[in-house]
């Protein structure tokens, strides 16, 4: 099982873009697409979970699942059950709040 918010964690760990994974694994973009926006656990048919789950381990990603320990020390995402997910707020672009200190601007 692969969980949408993992997809765009395995993403982002290697740096591509969701053309780049729908060429990884040899489906369409609107594949990736849908299976990204799911509110939770991936949902499509089983070759298209083979394809992805291939694609993603020959790119060196390692799911970690729920209660699961990573076992390889190598990198990986998790997200706590007990997380508090808040949208981030936008900041303007002209200006960056660093704390403590003063106001950066371009």
């Amino acid at each position: 099982m692969i969980t949408a918010a993992q997809m765009r964690a395995a993403r982002a760990l290697l740096g591509i873009d969701q053309r780049q994974l729908a060429e990884l694994a040899g489906l369409s973009v609107p594949t990736i697409q849908r299976m990204e926006v799911s509110a939770h656990v991936v949902r499509c048919n089983v070759d298209t979970l083979m394809r992805l789950l291939a694609a993603l381990d020959d790119a060196g990603i390692a799911l970690i699942n729920e209660g699961a320990v990573s076992e390889d020390g190598g990198r990986g995402v998790r997200l706590k059950a007990n997380a508090n997910i808040k949208p981030l707020e936008r900041k303007s672009s002209r200006s960056v709040d660093l704390a403590p200190g003063p106001k950066v601007r371009p």
